[in-house]
Order: structure tokens, then sequence, then C-alpha cells
């Protein structure tokens, strides 16, 4: 399906989300990932901190509210809480979580899972699955539409572990 992917290799589309759990035979299957230069900790805190905002474009998903720049004191996500905050309404659910490792959510009908992965030294891979069972026609404008916010919202959690990571950035 054209938009896909972004920043993954063909190993990251093959292997099993937690996503793939919740929906067995998707329509839509997209997958996005980035490298962060810091360590799978840090990017875990930046992943769940997902709850409080969508950290992709606040202009059009959070109503022009900024998502935080800085991490909060948050207890680690659970099954059942909200998955998201957007526009200061909270959205979607959380089905499953790995503290440190995965946190797969609902929103809008599609199911994410977000997998954090040690990579080489200490950088980790930021991965994400979409998938959703739908028409073709709105699946494929729901993958370039999740292209662009998944895109932005990778780029964000990155440069902000990173940061944290590395003040001098």
């Amino acid at each position: 399906m054209l938009g896909d992917r972004w920043g993954v290799s063909d190993d990251e589309t093959l292997r099993r989300y937690p996503c793939d759990d919740f929906v067995p035979v998707p329509t839509l299957r997209a997958w996005r990932g980035v490298g962060v230069d810091a360590p799978p900790a840090a990017v875990w805190q930046w992943v769940a901190q997902i709850r409080l905002a969508p950290y992709a474009y606040d202009w059009i998903d959070n109503l022009g509210r900024r998502s935080p720049q800085r991490l909060a004191a948050l207890p680690e996500p659970v099954v059942g809480e909200a998955f998201t905050t957007a526009g200061g309404r909270r959205r979607g659910r959380i089905l499953a979580v790995a503290p440190g490792h995965h946190l797969t959510g609902e929103i809008m009908g599609a199911v994410l899972s977000y997998v954090v992965e040690p990579d080489s030294g200490n950088t980790t891979r930021l991965l994400l699955k979409v998938v959703m069972r739908t028409n073709q026609v709105l699946a494929l404008g729901m993958c370039l539409g999740d292209l662009v916010m998944a895109r932005r919202q990778l780029l964000n959690l990155k440069r902000l572990a990173e940061q944290g990571a590395h003040p001098d950035h």
C-alpha cells in the first residue's frame, strides 16, 4: 500500500507486533521507525508520555496546545487507561503494555504498537506499527495521513529523548 513504510527495514516489517493480536486480518498495515541516539529507558519515558499529548502536529491534533517538552512524573501505563490526550480530551485506550518495551493502544478504530528496541551501543530503535480493519479506499487515505502524522511524532519523540540523554544537544 502507498505510504505503508517509513524508516523501517524489511526485517522490521516481517516481525510480529503486539497490535497483530488485536486485528488479525487488517486492511491497513503501516510501519514507521526511527533510530534514537539515547538508551531504551530514555526513549520509553517519552513513549509512555504519549498519554499526555500526541506529539505530532500540535496545531492539528492538539488544537494548538503544545505537547509537553519536559517529562512528567507519570506512573507506568496500564491496560484500560486512556491512550492519549488530544485537544484537552482523553482519547482511545491502552490495550497492552510491557513497561520499557511496548505500548499498544486503540484510537479511532486503529490499533497502534510502539516498540522500543535496544540497538547497537547506547542507541534505540523506536518502531511503530498501525493496523486497522476498514475498506480499501479509507485504508489508503488513513495510511497516507498516518505517514505524515506518525513521522512527525516519532521525530519529536526522538528529539526529546536525545535532548534528555545528551543535554548539550
